[in-house]
């Protein structure tokens, strides 16, 4: 089973924040493939569905973003999913509005998300699907990323997600990651 795991902060306050990309991409992508995240566990909101032949889950931590590596790590091992099938998808700040980037491994590069992700399961050597929302100019980070995309930016960011889910396509059919660093990046 592959396990693609948005993150986000819960609460409808959040919704459609910039640090919400990772929640809309999967959402997105369930959408796309009649996957319901309808079921709790574990700190965490999933759906599983069948996608190109293989079997897949689609997760939203129910923890806040800081935690969310509390909600990846048990259901990892509950569904008895390897490191090998998940996927992280979540905001980059370093990335301009709509850029989406595959990564196979790295630092947290700042994302609370992604370094609690990385304390949970004890390694930096998992793939992630990066949306660039870019950095502030004027404005306090913390506001900027629990802020609402402009108008300007909605078109590019409504594009990224069209691209993250044929690329999650791609991932699950087996592309390796030098293949869709190479695609997509």
């Amino acid at each position: 089973m592959k396990m693609i795991v948005g993150l986000g902060n819960i609460g409808p306050q959040y919704d459609r924040t910039r640090h919400n990309t990772g929640f809309m991409a999967v959402e997105a992508f369930a959408s796309e493939h009649g996957i319901l995240i309808n079921t709790r566990k574990m700190d965490a909101k999933y759906g599983t569905g069948v996608v190109n032949g293989t079997k897949v889950m689609v997760v939203e931590p129910t923890t806040f973003m800081n935690e969310s590596g509390r909600a990846v790590h048990p259901l990892m091992k509950y569904f008895d999913v390897s490191i090998d099938d998940v996927i992280i998808v979540h905001d980059d700040m370093d990335l301009p509005v709509g850029k989406v980037r595959f990564r196979d491994k790295g630092s947290a590069g700042g994302h609370n998300g992604i370094k609690s992700i990385i304390e949970h399961l004890g390694t930096k050597e998992f793939a992630r699907l990066k949306v660039g929302i870019e950095h502030p100019k004027q404005t306090k980070v913390v506001d900027y990323v629990l802020g609402r995309f402009t108008a300007d930016q909605q078109p590019m960011i409504n594009q990224a997600l069209d691209t993250a889910v044929a690329g999650l396509d791609d991932w699950i059919t087996g592309m390796s990651m030098t293949e869709l660093e190479n695609k997509y990046n």
